[in-house]
This record gives C-alpha cells, sequence and structure tokens, in this order.
C-alpha cells in the first residue's frame, strides 16, 4: 500500500513539475520555470529544514549537548539526499527488489536435511518505521546477502493503524528465523519499529527469543513532533501518551539489558534526542547524523555484525 501511495506521489511531483516548466517556457520566464519546478520537487528540503529548526530549539532546552548549527546544516544537507533516495526510489519502486534470505525451514546443520544457506548462523529481522516500508533497508539487505546471514524485512500494515496491529508480522519473522537456522534471531528496529517490537515483546512474553535488540532512533518515551500528528500510531508516539505510559509500566527493566539503543543529536524526528534511549540498555550516541541517515549508517551496521557473530558463537558454544 505504501510504496503505490509513494509511486502516486512522486509522479504526480514530477508531473506537475515538468507541466510548471513547461507551460513558463513558453511564456519565455526561465527564471519562474526552472525555480517553479526545483521548488516543487524539492519543497520536502524545505520541510526537513523546518524540522531542523525545531530540533535545534528543542534539544537545547535538554539535558544533553545540542548540535552546533553548522553540523546541524551538514545533517540537513545529508537528510536531504537519503530522503529522495529512500521516499522517491526505494520505496516506491524498489522495495522489493532484494528479497527475504531466508532457510528453508529443517536446512540447519543437525536437523537430517543437509546444511541450507545460512545454516549455523542467526539471522536478521529488520522492522522499519513510520511511513516507510522494507526498501529503507535495500542497502543493508544486499550486503547482508552477500554474507549469507539470513534476514527477513518486514512491512508493517496497516499503513496507520495501532502499533499494537503489527505484533503478528514481527513475530511471524521472528518465528520463521528461529525456526529455520536454530538460532535467536537479531531484531533491528528504526524509529516506530523499535516501539513495535517492544510491543511484541510485552504481547508474546517472548523476553526470551530475540538474541538481541537493536533500536534506531526510536521515540522510546515519544517525540516533541508527533504533537502534530493525526494517525493512530504516530498520536500514540506522543510525549507520555496513554500508549508509551502503559506499555511502560507493564515491561520488566531487566527486559533492556538485551537492547541496544542508536540515538544522535541531529535526529530531526526523534526530539529531544535522550527520549531514544532505554534504562538498562546499552545506550550509543551518533554524532551529526539525521534521522532517514541512521538507517544506512555504517557503524550501525558494524554493529549489527558484530551482534549477529556473538549470537551465532555463543549458540555454537551452547550445542552439546
Amino acid at each position: 500500500m505504501l510504496a503505490r501511495l509513494q509511486q502516486i506521489t512522486t509522479l504526480s511531483l514530477l508531473a506537475f513539475a515538468i507541466a510548471w516548466a513547461a507551460f513558463f517556457a513558453q511564456r519565455q520566464q526561465m527564471l519562474v520555470a526552472i525555480g517553479g519546478a526545483l521548488c516543487i520537487v524539492f519543497g520536502y528540503a524545505l520541510i526537513l529544514g523546518l524540522e531542523f529548526a525545531l530540533l535545534y530549539r528543542v534539544n537545547r532546552g535538554s539535558a544533553a549537548a545540542p548540535a552546533r548549527v553548522p553540523v546541524l546544516l551538514k545533517a540537513w544537507c545529508a537528510e536531504v539526499a537519503s530522503a529522495a533516495r529512500v521516499f522517491f526510489w526505494q520505496q516506491p519502486f524498489r522495495s522489493n527488489s532484494v528479497a527475504d534470505h531466508r532457510p528453508a525451514l529443517g536446512s540447519r546443520s543437525g536437523s537430517g536435511s543437509g546444511s541450507g544457506s545460512g545454516s549455523g548462523r542467526a539471522g536478521v529481522v529488520l522492522v522499519h518505521g513510520f511511513a516507510c516500508n522494507r526498501g529503507i533497508w535495500n542497502p543493508w539487505l544486499r550486503r547482508l546477502r552477500a554474507l549469507d546471514i539470513p534476514f527477513v524485512a518486514v512491512n508493517l500494515e496497516p499503513l496507520f493503524a495501532g502499533i499494537d496491529n503489527y505484533v503478528a508480522t514481527i513475530d511471524a519473522a521472528a518465528r520463521h528465523l528461529q525456526d529455520a537456522t536454530g538460532r535467536a534471531p537479531l531484531i533491528v528496529a528504526h524509529s516506530m519499529g523499535g516501539l513495535a517490537v517492544r510491543a511484541w515483546l510485552d504481547a508474546r512474553g517472548a523476553g526470551d527469543r530475540p538474541q538481541h535488540v537493536i533500536t534506531i532512533g526510536t521515540p522510546h518515551h515519544g517525540t516533541v513532533l508527533a504533537r502534530f500528528a493525526i494517525a493512530l500510531n504516530a498520536r500514540q508516539m506522543r510525549r507520555r501518551s496513554a500508549w508509551l505510559r502503559a506499555l511502560a509500566c507493564r515491561e520488566p527493566r531487566s527486559r533492556f539489558a538485551s537492547f541496544t539503543c542508536y540515538y544522535s543529536d541531529c535526529d530531526n524526528i526523534v526530539m529531544p534526542a535522550a527520549t531514544a534511549t532505554l534504562s538498562g540498555a546499552d545506550n550509543r550516541q551518533l554524532h551529526g547524523v539525521a534521522h532517514v541517515q541512521m538507517a544506512t549508517d555504517e557503524r550501525i551496521f558494524r554493529g549489527v555484525l558484530e551482534q549477529v557473530l556473538r549470537g551465532s558463537h555463543a549458540a555454537q558454544g551452547a550445542s552439546p
């Protein structure tokens, strides 16, 4: 559903920009033609700029040291490029270009059926965030496949439903990888996806199922930006929302010992920055990295690989 909506949006913007440019070019108004077309295509950059301005103001009043203006400007430029790639290409047109890499059930070593792809190695479940689909992970999916690491990248639907509606999707992906590899999967979640993972752990009592959980720019304590939200799942991400408070009350604090939470001083969606951390988790700050940009950050990818290897080696060591 999201891919189709973003296809329509992208093609409509391009058509409008071309029509605008053609209309004013015929009247010899070249500056208006070119300037207007660029504003239509890159108008989203202005919205991102407003987000960064709000981020600067919000983080100035937080306990964490705010990023300086030059750093924010650099992050804004990087996010303009990242957003164009993700929302105008990967998600609308390439969301299924990299298929899930799943070993067949029973293919793991010792099952009596041989050693299929991914045998003996922990898998990775990737969970995207709000207004996204699995296409956001494409650069990582290609690299995981090249390394022969099993993975499933889910699509969270319905698009604007409550976060609890995504529990079954995450559960099915985690169960398949665990059954196929014989290893507890690593869960990697971006933005709202991290809250969906927490809802899954809470609903299924699955505290011992994931090998580890990595959240990337997840509004664990809500975000100021959600104050302007309309969709149900976005409203659940408001600061001190009833949904967040109820979830936190049900969760054992010991659960977060198996979490790594990446957060950034230039996250233009999750603000203040510290709202992306959890007490008891391994909280790791990134400097100068914007929200969408974090989903392909090389340091985080290296952390994912380290956890995959750690989980695989630990399971092998525990085997008789």
